[in-house]
């Protein structure tokens, strides 16, 4: 069983190569021995907003990782009841897991600074390393300023390593990578508009939303 692990969850509708190159920087940079890419079935940030079926995303995410033996796909949320809470899935997570197992959770600085609004948010904490993608327009002391304020005043950043540590909560870690610009929403605007997507996405995951007609009449 693999001891280190980075997850990777959301919509990834569809996924494109910025959630692919945000993955392979960090399974370098923190030593993942494999890295999970976890799509959601029902999202409970995007209530009453139309999201191109499950079996579609995951046949573009099966695409998408097939050349990286590194990279694994779950179905988790898909087979769990309800919504995609990510307490919940890093809970079921760790239960098939051993004692060994440590996980890193990955999410943008944008997100992160939203954690507040997740169900049970502070949970996460516990559950999972947390590696903070850093975002332009998104210096890291607003990370320091969110943990102190809404998480616990006893976050502290090792000058040297630069990750946060807390006498029982897990560690945070901010991670620099190669900001590609690309958005989900971008791609399916531009699929609406007619335009192309080529080298938004793999080759694969293009003619796939070619042959299916996806985003063709986007409206979100």
């Amino acid at each position: 069983m693999p001891r280190r692990w980075g997850i990777l969850g959301g919509t990834f509708d569809p996924v494109h190569l910025g959630h692919l190159r945000i993955a392979e920087e960090a399974s370098e940079a923190l030593g993942f021995d494999c890295f999970l890419f976890i799509p959601a079935a029902d999202p409970p940030h995007k209530p009453n907003k139309q999201i191109t079926s499950f079996e579609h995303r995951w046949q573009m995410l099966e695409m998408a990782l097939s050349n990286n033996p590194k990279f694994q796909l779950s179905d988790l949320e898909q087979k769990a009841f309800g919504k995609s809470y990510t307490v919940v899935t890093l809970t079921r997570l760790l239960e098939t897991f051993s004692e060994e197992t440590d996980l890193y959770f990955l999410v943008g600085m944008d997100s992160f600074l939203e954690l507040d609004t997740w169900w049970h948010y502070r949970e996460l904490f516990k559950l999972a390393r947390i590696v903070v993608v850093q975002r332009p327009g998104y210096p890291e002391q607003k990370m320091e300023e969110f943990l102190r304020q809404k998480i616990s005043a006893d976050y502290k950043r090792d000058d040297e390593t630069g990750v946060f540590t807390h006498p029982y909560l897990l560690p945070i870690h901010p991670m620099e990578n190669t900001y590609m610009g690309i958005s989900s929403t971008q791609i399916r605007r531009l699929v609406s508009e007619g335009r192309s997507i080529r080298y938004l996405v793999p080759d694969d995951v293009m003619s796939y939303i070619s042959l299916n007609n996806h985003y063709k009449a986007e409206t979100r």
